[in-house]
């Protein structure tokens, strides 16, 4: 059997973190058996479907590198397919028009509430002679398609997750509507109807999904008998959860795939994260991989039935380990966004002095975007001083030291590691005083606080664009 599988995003929103991590396990599979991913896009929902939002989750994807074997389809433009289907269902008895009005149907709520019972459609319209259709038409009603739900019928099928799992029709809410009405007959048809249809038709072998469809699979495992079609094996995996094991929401920070992106993650690093939310590797210690290492040992077997928890401090910490680990050259291609978002003039910076800066601030890095406060004042003419770069500012001395620094400086031809530490070296013996004084008023100076990364890389990143003199003069007349 050649396995088949589909990602189908409506696009009423942007890729959202519940989707990705299914498209990721959905490509696990498919990759781990040499099948197809296809990319389905469920715009039945014309009101709230925008161009937009097909546009990011196509791009959050591609950036995720989850390529797709086959589409992507979209199903606004296979309504004759749907409506063809819908017809051959009446044609054979299986389904039927519906003339209930929303007042009826409210009050039916309203009476089996009152009787503690769970709101159903009580099939009522199942059974209508012709001449009732004559009547409901001739009042104006219009109808929707409902297809009928045995209630006495037990729905069985075996879960690749969750195991055997076993549905009644009288679970199910009466008839179900498969399509609206329209002026010309068969209108809009909706989710649970589309998605079989499109499955059959696409050949879709495995449906992995979260585990919040599975009441649409029993309704859906009918309508594929009800065309004959072989049935898909189905797989729901488990909802993603905020730490306190309630479903992850926007409340919690998380959106969109691009939104993570914004806030400095690495596709790789998310990458890896969702593949854990749920899934466990052979080796259990193992928590840093590539889409493909994990592609060669998933399988649903190690997939939890218990939701998975939405843990910031552990994708931060992966997200460390991509950065701390990527070529330079990758990195600061990386970076290059972040730097010209936040307005740095990149332009007129030769390549390998911006490849020295991320050398010097990566270690320090948990995200991209750390990268731009830490690199602020390799962009900027001035710097601000922080309490205790002021206060070291202050200390008696530390003008003298600076001085000092300024007229050695004049007398080097080139800046380099060494000459920077003769600099301090010969600075500290002129004017006996401690190294320390030196060291950090140099540094208050140059960056405008007593902590940051490496002072002589520093000295020597801003010495190359003419900002190390700048900055000690600024500081002398502030000391």
């Amino acid at each position: 059997m050649t396995v088949r599988v589909r990602i189908a995003p409506s696009p009423t929103g942007n890729l959202h973190i519940g989707t990705a991590r299914t498209a990721v396990f959905n490509w696990l599979f498919a990759r781990h058996h040499g099948g197809q991913f296809i990319l389905r896009i469920e715009d039945t929902d014309l009101e709230r479907s925008r161009p937009e939002y097909t546009e990011n989750i196509m791009t959050g994807l591609r950036w995720l590198g989850l390529n797709w074997d086959e589409g992507p389809f979209f199903q606004s433009q296979r309504l004759d397919l749907y409506q063809t289907a819908v017809q051959k269902l009446l044609a054979q008895g299986l389904a039927y028009r519906c003339y209930t009005t929303p007042e009826e149907l409210e009050a039916l709520r309203e009476t089996q509430k009152a009787k503690g019972e769970a709101p159903r459609y009580d099939n009522r319209h199942r059974h209508l002679t012709p001449e009732q259709e004559a009547e409901f038409q001739a009042q104006g009603r219009s109808f929707v398609i409902r297809f009928k739900i045995d209630d006495d019928r037990e729905i069985v099928w075996n879960d690749l997750v969750r195991g055997k799992m076993v549905w009644r029709g009288s679970d199910l809410g009466g008839d179900m509507v498969i399509a609206r009405a329209s002026e010309s007959g068969i209108g809009q048809p909706l989710y649970n109807f589309v998605v079989v249809i499109d499955d059959i038709d696409m050949q879709i072998s495995h449906v992995i999904r979260g585990e919040d469809h599975i009441a649409n699979t029993a309704k859906q495992i009918l309508l594929y008998e009800a065309f004959g079609a072989k049935i898909p094996e189905f797989a729901h995996t488990p909802l993603i959860l905020n730490m306190d094991g309630r479903k992850l929401s926007k409340r919690d920070g998380v959106t969109s795939i691009s939104d993570f992106k914004q806030m400095g993650f690495t596709a790789e690093a998310l990458d890896n994260y969702m593949t854990l939310l749920g899934w466990s590797p052979l080796d259990s210690t193992q928590e840093i991989f590539t889409l493909e290492a994990a592609a060669k040992d998933f399988s649903f077997e190690r997939v939890n039935k218990a939701g998975a928890k939405f843990d910031w401090a552990k994708l931060d910490w992966l997200n460390s380990q991509y950065i701390h680990h990527q070529p330079v050259d990758q990195l600061t291609d990386l970076i290059l966004p972040y730097w010209q978002e936040a307005g740095y003039k990149i332009d007129g910076r030769e390549r390998a002095w911006l490849e020295q800066l991320v050398s010097l601030i990566a270690p320090s890095m948990t995200r991209l975007t750390d990268a731009v406060a830490m690199s602020q004042m390799f962009f900027t003419d001035t710097v601000e001083l922080s309490a205790e770069g002021s206060q070291q500012l202050q200390q008696e001395g530390s003008g003298a030291v600076l001085q000092g620094i300024i007229t050695a400086l004049e007398n080097q031809p080139q800046l380099t590691e060494t000459t920077a530490q003769d600099i301090i070296k010969q600075v500290v013996k002129a004017q006996n005083v401690k190294k320390g004084l030196v060291m950090r008023s140099l540094r208050a100076a140059l960056t405008g606080d007593v902590h940051g990364p490496d002072l002589i890389q520093s000295w020597l990143l801003l010495n190359q664009v003419g900002l190390d003199k700048t900055r000690l003069n600024q500081a002398i007349s502030k000391a």
